[in-house]
């Protein structure tokens, strides 16, 4: 997640109820057990089980949300998380507000993270992300991606 500092103070309180609820969640241990599709929580929290097989780094775009952080946690398998500031970055696909969703035209230059089963990312709306993507070869990922309100 990219720094959001305001002078002293930052932006987002990642200790507020909303997260509480998503790191709880992330804590179950039957997390590998959940059948995809969604789940409500308290504080407006969303959860989303998925199950796919990661891209190729062409096959996909940088996406932002307006409405939710995403917490993208791996359980199953491993994948790149392409992330850049969303400043700049030219529009593909206009925001669509019932999907709260942006995608954006591969930048020249971003960085990525490898998560592997066990780990998360936390991206906020200002970071744009390209998650799904292959590490090394294509594999099967099973994850979830907690929306949090913002």
């Amino acid at each position: 997640m990219y720094s959001t500092a305001l002078g002293d103070e930052y932006r987002y309180d990642l200790t507020a109820p909303k997260f509480q609820t998503a790191f709880a969640f992330l804590r179950r241990k039957d997390l590998a057990e959940l059948p995809v599709g969604w789940i409500d929580l308290d504080n407006g929290v969303r959860v989303s089980v998925q199950r796919y097989t990661s891209f190729n780094e062409d096959e996909v775009f940088f996406e932002t949300h307006e409405k939710f952080f995403d917490v993208q946690y791996v359980i199953e398998g491993m994948e790149y998380c392409g992330v850049c500031s969303r400043d700049g970055l030219a529009v593909r696909t206009p925001y669509s507000e019932s999907d709260d969703i942006t995608f954006y035209e591969n930048p020249e230059f971003s960085g990525s993270v490898l998560l592997r089963a066990g780990d998360f990312i936390v991206l906020s709306p200002e970071d744009a992300h390209k998650p799904r993507l292959a590490a090394g070869k294509k594999m099967e990922i099973k994850k979830i991606v907690v929306k949090v309100p913002v």
